[in-house]
């Protein structure tokens, strides 16, 4: 994310407030920047900027195998389509703080620090969690965020996560899945292998096969999900079999937790499945930044306040799929994977 924009109204320098507006923008910068080492969103979204009021995101079909023609054969003649295209709009999020004259007078510098971390706080807490709901959202086509309906559908105009998402090309026929259950007491090994399998199975319109390498795994802060995690991924030995057969899982993954996550879904453990480069490289989950936080200072001509407002346009959508799999136990409409 780029830096902070910092404004100020006429005559603030000179003011009772003057000498405080370095260091409330100081702490804002501070609060923002060590927030964003910890966010998940530029590990899970693929970041975009924009100057346009929205972005459209599409993909081409693939243009089939090259042909053995022969000495001095013809090139054969291949076509593309557009394949399916989403639009995604930024919109505008806004908050304030007030630092009152009866704050400076009274040396109250602790109180003041207080407020411009928690204004700080609270943006990137914003952002954190909308990207985490639009994320947990995409069971279905919509999703309500502080009681806003939000678009939850790809570009082929299914749910984020479905059974069926469909084929530009073949239609019903040529749906894949990347919504997967399984049953209770089944080893998290063997489910993280089915899941993978699944995943490095994906297809294209035309029904080609990707290159969809998974290589990460995304789970909500529980503490029993991350203990069965591990246990499946960090030995070298299957924790499940008697003669402690190998475990080929162990090294492949990296982990992330995100708290900002719902616990379960169904009331059962679940966890993403999901492959970084694939998402960089088309573009799959963008989250879309149309204007850095904007942060004016200003003073209040009723109460004489000192008003810090501060303004963004952010967005985020779904085009492609196929970077990411939701695989839980409690999760209804999907495929069975064990």
């Amino acid at each position: 994310m780029a830096g902070i924009i910092f404004s100020e109204g006429s005559g603030l320098t000179d003011s009772l407030y003057g000498k405080s507006q370095a260091p409330i923008k100081a702490l804002i910068e501070q609060n923002v920047e060590a927030f964003q080492e910890k966010s998940m969103i530029d590990k899970v979204f693929y970041m975009d900027t924009t100057k346009n009021y929205a972005e459209k995101y599409t993909s081409e079909t693939s243009i089939g195998d090259f042909e053995d023609v022969g000495e001095n054969g013809a090139y054969p003649k291949t076509t593309m389509q557009e394949g399916y295209s989403k639009t995604i709009e930024p919109t505008t999020w806004k908050s304030s703080f007030e630092v009152t004259q009866e704050m400076l007078e009274d040396a109250k510098m602790g109180k003041i620090k207080s407020r411009a971390n928690i204004f700080g706080t609270s943006y990137n807490r914003t952002r954190e969690k909308f990207a985490a709901d639009m994320l947990a959202g995409g069971v279905a086509a919509k999703t309500s965020i502080g009681g806003r309906e939000y678009d939850t559908t790809t570009a082929d105009g299914a749910a984020l996560f479905s059974a069926a998402h469909p084929s530009i090309i073949k239609g019903a026929k040529g749906a894949q899945s990347n919504l997967f259950s399984y049953s209770t007491g089944k080893a998290f090994t063997d489910v993280l292998d089915a899941a993978q399998e699944r995943m490095q199975d994906f297809r294209d319109d035309d029904g080609n096969l990707l290159n969809v390498s998974p290589s990460t795994l995304l789970i909500p802060n529980v503490g029993s999900l991350k203990r069965a995690l591990f246990a499946a991924i960090g030995s070298d030995l299957d924790p499940n079999t008697a003669n402690h057969a190998m475990n080929f899982q162990m090294g492949l993954w990296n982990v992330l937790i995100w708290p900002y996550l719902p616990k379960a879904i169904g009331g059962k453990p679940y966890f993403y499945i999901i492959d970084e480069q694939f998402n960089s490289d088309y573009m799959c989950l963008p989250w879309l930044d149309r204007v850095q936080l904007t942060v004016r200072s200003d003073i209040d001509p009723n109460t004489d306040a000192n008003i810090w407002k501060g303004r963004a346009r952010f967005g985020a959508g779904f085009n492609n799929w196929r970077s990411i799999a939701l695989v839980g136990e409690g999760v209804t409409g999907g495929t069975t994977l064990l």
